[in-house]
């Protein structure tokens, strides 16, 4: 049987079984192999396309193959998004200009033998050496057209596109902010209101594209800091989006949906309280009570549970095992991640990226696990904390690190991680290896900033709370804590519990369904311990009433600044292990501890190419094309100012991050990408 026709038979086959079909004696033949694969995932794996997104053109190959990787791989299964938001956000007309201007920072690009407004025209001979660049380094399994096709794709057509900007502006921009957009878009769709912004007189959304993107590029420039920001904001967003729903990038790429080095891990069977419908309040009781699940919440449930307590884990995240890992880059950050992750400073100036999954940032870090520095651990202690440059401070660490498995043995660098320690050799910086928690295995995986599949990485959902399970510990996933609950005892005011909201899964276990139901919580405990991150803790405590006016202040966040290089050759930067080395030089510039690290970051298309400057359609198309012959490296800051997190005064429970590097900060970063 030819390669197509084999491979063919066996996808028939595992549809059958999806279908419900596995009782036929015929489709006992299936192969254990695919007990897991996503039927769309399998034939993006066999085909390098997308089939529910992919015209039917894709899939007439003249022949099919599987490495032994892909044969080793089982995709990722779907995690369906919960419903969007309901009604809508805009109006017809502000909807009209919001997709023309992301078909300008994401153009449709044609030669001027077809020229349409709708479309970015440019020279024949423009046009011919675009495609004749991208033709010279796309995979040589790319089909002859899909240059054509990519080059032709705007961020509106692709499929999804609308539907997850709608679900981003409803859900995840702050009110203050969807206003003001609702303002500059209604502006852009009146003669006065276009005149003032862009010098036409004529609607944004009816101009040319080459006016269009001539428009958004004088913005870039201008005085007014709105439109400079409107700028930064939109091509960051929309060029994000079009990558997580493109049907033309990925083959472009040669990016794949799963990893395709290592084999994929079963995970911790966990077991979640489940609680029946009803309107009156469950009450539970439990010595201690952990708000997250997260790296402090995970190791404090391990140690108290094995101590005798019973321990109660709760977290607003729901819990999605190895066999859904990595995701792909639409659902991840909407089920991993704080505010889908689209958290900006209030004034605009910093991204926050910050993991909200059963599991905390440990489940979409990136294996780097580095002791507390020297200088920090000596700071703290002049603050009036001797404990942390205490003996007993660095054995805690090292219990850690043993737990988890942390260490340089197995590392295997990626072109990413080896270019800085070659660099550094090269001019006498001072680097090293950064140690891993990969439980001493060799996990050579790029994907892990969206969940991993391989369940090697030792965050909490891997080692901590199984732990913690083993001793006895319970765990509520989707529980909304609203406050901490006090009551006067012996005429002090103890924390005696956590009051909260629990939503269940729906009828089919995931998050997707309009079914699920909402019931009213209250854990009675001994102790309670705030452990639900940077953004969050900050909160629960206000909520809670705490008055103390230090509490959201003191806002630490490693601010980091990247830079991109393309390599003439290949390198596919997003395999091989996310962090693995750092250059040193430059984190002691003030005597002080304050400065930066050098080191290799993610290269997820949609989490990498967003971050490059938009300085044209055209432009951003032939740099995004050459992803798979880029490296990025990025200088983390330990800052010495600060920001603060606080409510949002509209809904008093969103965040609102109030933070702007300082003079200071800015430049250590700008000393250490020179």
């Amino acid at each position: 049987m030819r390669s197509l026709e084999r491979t063919a038979f066996l996808i028939f086959l595992y549809l059958l079984d999806y279908l419900g079909l596995e009782g036929r004696p015929f489709a006992r033949v299936r192969p254990p192999l695919f007990e897991t694969w996503n039927t769309s995932v399998l034939l993006s794996l066999v085909f390098g396309v997308d089939p529910v997104r992919a015209p039917l053109d894709d899939f007439h190959q003249s022949s099919v193959t599987m490495t032994s990787a892909q044969l080793n791989l089982i995709a990722p299964l779907d995690s369906p998004l919960p419903p969007p938001p309901e009604g809508d956000v805009f109006t017809p007309s502000q909807w009209a200009t919001l997709l023309a201007i992301a078909d300008t920072i994401v153009p449709a690009i044609e030669a001027p033998s077809t020229q349409s407004t709708n479309n970015l025209s440019i020279e024949s001979s423009e046009y011919t050496t675009a495609v004749q660049g991208i033709q010279s380094i796309v995979p040589g399994n790319a089909s002859p057209d899909a240059v054509q096709r990519y080059l032709a794709e705007s961020a509106s057509a692709a499929p999804g596109f609308k539907e997850l900007i709608h679900r981003t502006f409803g859900h995840y921009i702050r009110d203050d902010a969807l206003k003001g957009i609702r303002v500059i878009l209604s502006a852009l769709d009146t003669r006065a209101g276009c005149y003032l912004l862009t010098g036409y007189s004529t609607s944004f959304h009816l101009q040319p594209v080459n006016i269009r993107q001539q428009i958004l590029q004088n913005w870039k420039q201008s005085y007014l800091t709105p439109l400079r920001q409107s700028v930064k904001a939109f091509s960051g967003l929309f060029s994000a989006t079009w990558i997580k729903r493109s049907i033309s990038i990925n083959p472009i790429l040669g990016f794949p949906r799963a990893p395709v080095h290592g084999k994929p891990g079963e995970g911790y069977d966990y077991n979640f309280v489940q609680l029946p419908p009803g309107d009156d309040p469950e009450i539970i009781d439990a010595d201690v009570v952990i708000v997250g699940s997260g790296c402090g919440g995970g190791v404090c449930a391990k140690n108290l549970a094995e101590a005798g307590h019973r321990v109660m884990v709760v977290d607003r995240a729901y819990h999605f095992s190895a066999k859904h890992l990595p995701m792909s880059s639409t659902d991840g950050p909407i089920h991993l991640f704080h505010n889908g992750g689209v958290d900006v400073s209030d004034d605009s100036s910093v991204s926050f990226l910050a993991g909200q999954a059963w599991g905390g940032g440990g489940t979409v870090n990136w294996s780097a696990s580095l002791q507390t520095q020297g200088f920090v651990r000596q700071e703290w202690a002049d603050e009036g904390l001797p404990f942390f440059t205490s003996s007993e401070y660095q054995n805690c660490l090292d219990r850690v690190c043993q737990r988890m498995g942390v260490s340089t043995k197995h590392i295997e660098h990626n072109e990413n991680n080896r270019l800085i320690i070659e660099g550094a050799r090269k001019l006498g910086y001072a680097a090293k290896e950064v140690p891993q928690n990969t439980g001493g295995n060799k996990h050579y995986c790029g994907y892990c900033t969206l969940g991993c599949g391989a369940a090697e990485k030792q965050g909490p959902v891997v080692s901590w709370l199984p732990d913690a399970a083993k001793a006895g510990c319970q765990f509520i996933e989707g529980f909304e804590a609203d406050r901490v609950v006090f009551e006067d005892i012996g005429g002090e005011k103890t924390a005696v519990g956590v009051q909260g909201i629990w939503t269940s899964r729906d009828e089919h276990g995931g998050v997707s369904g309009s079914n699920r139901y909402k019931r009213k919580v209250m854990i009675k405990a001994k102790r309670v311990i705030v452990s639900c991150g940077t953004l969050h803790s900050p909160m629960l405590l206000l909520r809670s009433g705490l008055t103390n006016p230090q509490i959201g202040r003191n806002l630490h966040c490693h601010p980091a600044t990247a830079v991109s290089a393309t390599f003439p050759q290949v390198i596919n930067p997003w395999e091989g292990g996310i962090l693995t080395t750092l250059c040193e030089e430059f984190t002691n510039l003030d005597g002080r501890g304050h400065g930066a690290k050098i080191c290799a970051m993610t290269m997820i298309p949609s989490l990498v190419l967003p971050f490059q400057p938009w300085t044209g359609g055209l432009e951003f198309k032939l740099l995004a094309s050459k992803l798979s012959r880029m490296c990025s490296h990025c200088a983390v800051v330990r800052d010495r100012d600060t920001g603060r997190v606080y409510p949002d005064p509209v809904d008093g429970k969103r965040v609102r991050i109030a933070y702007t590097p300082s003079a200071f900060d800015q430049k250590n970063a700008l000393e250490c990408v020179l």
